[in-house]
């Protein structure tokens, strides 16, 4: 079955409208501010606190925990309630959350900040990427939401290339916090002007129940992208730590993150054509494929070629699967369950990352980076099984259009 039409006389609808740019400038400095700081995180807790490994797992999984519990509310909240409200009131927050930083003198008031963090991030997300679904036209759907993971996938990649330069430019963490609160505020004020269309209320529709807090429809693609989550939360949150222990690399995690940048891009437009077209599943196996051949290179510690030529194929990667996977969430969904589809992939994400987190510092404490990302390749190629014995399959069964 194919979601886009095959032919019309009429022109296609415009895809780049003003409320959907304004909408993914939003969630570009809502990611780039809190992804500003990710890879340096680690660092600064060694540096600041002299904190172990395996804590700074801890410590930096809290905010995956916060999210984790936040995220099945938020679907329901921003399905039931004004939309723009609910993402205003959770985008402010987001904002504010950056001053903890600033203040926090200690350990135990750095993990609370972070772990509260992780409330008012996730609910912006579901909010924000529900809302561009409203905007944009129903005929270029699938092609728009793959282009607005690149807004969050762009930023992911290019924040902590951006945030690694200006630490070693600086060697100043708070300058670090402070840009963060300053990109965020602008992503507030981006957010703030945007305007929805009219949104029909369905009648009848009962006020609680799970399938408005979990998409259970896609319980076997939520399980699948957790491997995928854990995987690159190991890799984002370890890979300076990794390049400078096992490879000497000190000042080159910003050409990784670059390098990473480059292949979400390239593969974002080059499997623009399949969304648009409908071929979700071929455009995610591709994707995962590639992933893997790239988690695989990255834990063999060859050198210096293998860490960046990993870098270019899990973006690679990453830039195909993601935006699928997330184009398979909403097809399985009914019209009032955006949100809920939305808040159901970012919790399997979640968790994933928080998984990786914990697990790639619980095994780098105790038996080494080099065992934990062969852990990672191992989990990553699982996965890419799971989607090609199971999942798509699945998918294909349950897809509503």
């Amino acid at each position: 079955m194919n979601t886009a039409p095959t032919s019309s006389s009429a022109p296609p609808e415009r895809l780049w409208n003003r409320e959907y740019i304004k909408v993914m400038t939003s969630n570009f400095l809502l990611f780039f501010a809190f992804y500003l700081l990710t890879p340096l995180l680690p660092l600064y807790l060694d540096a600041q606190f002299h904190a172990d490994k395996d804590v700074i797992g801890l410590v930096l999984a809290g905010y995956s925990v916060a999210t984790l519990l936040v995220r099945p509310f938020s679907g329901f909240m921003v399905d039931s309630f004004d939309r723009k409200r609910v993402l205003m009131i959770c985008f402010f927050f987001f904002f504010i959350c950056f001053t903890g930083y600033i203040g926090a003198g200690t350990l135990l008031m750095f993990a609370i900040v972070r772990s509260l963090h992780g409330l008012p991030f996730g609910a912006s997300t579901v909010a924000n990427s529900t809302v561009a679904i409203d905007v944009l036209p129903s005929s270029r759907r699938n092609e728009g939401i793959g282009f607005y993971g690149l807004s969050n996938n762009l930023a992911m990649a290019v924040a902590p290339s951006a945030g690694i330069w200006i630490y070693h430019a600086t060697s100043d963490f708070s300058l670090l916090f402070w840009l963060s609160l300053g990109l965020a505020f602008l992503g507030f004020l981006s957010a703030s002007s945007v305007k929805l269309p009219a949104r029909p209320q369905r009648k009848g529709r009962p006020p609680m129940s799970f399938d408005h807090f979990f998409l259970t429809r896609g319980w076997l693609m939520s399980v699948n992208i957790l491997f995928f989550g854990l995987c690159w939360g190991a890799m984002s949150n370890y890979v300076a730590v990794y390049g400078m222990e096992m490879l000497g690399i000190t000042d080159g995690t910003g050409v990784f993150f670059m390098l990473l940048s480059a292949g979400l891009m390239i593969s974002r437009l080059s499997g623009n054509k399949a969304l648009r077209e409908g071929r979700l599943t071929s455009n995610a196996l591709g994707g995962v494929i590639l992933s893997s051949v790239g988690y695989t290179l990255f834990a063999t510690s060859w050198g210096e070629w293998s860490f960046y030529l990993s870098a270019l194929l899990i973006g690679l990667g990453n830039g195909r699967m993601y935006p699928a996977f997330l184009n398979m969430f909403i097809g399985v969904a009914r019209n009032d369950q955006r949100g809920t589809a939305n808040s159901s992939i970012l919790i399997s994400w979640d968790i994933g990352m928080g998984l990786g987190m914990v697990l790639g510092g619980f095994v780098a404490q105790y038996s080494g980076f080099y065992l934990a990302f062969w852990i990672v390749a191992l989990i990553q190629c699982a996965g890419s099984l799971l989607f090609a014995l199971a999942t798509r399959r699945f998918f294909e069964r349950r897809r509503l259009r």
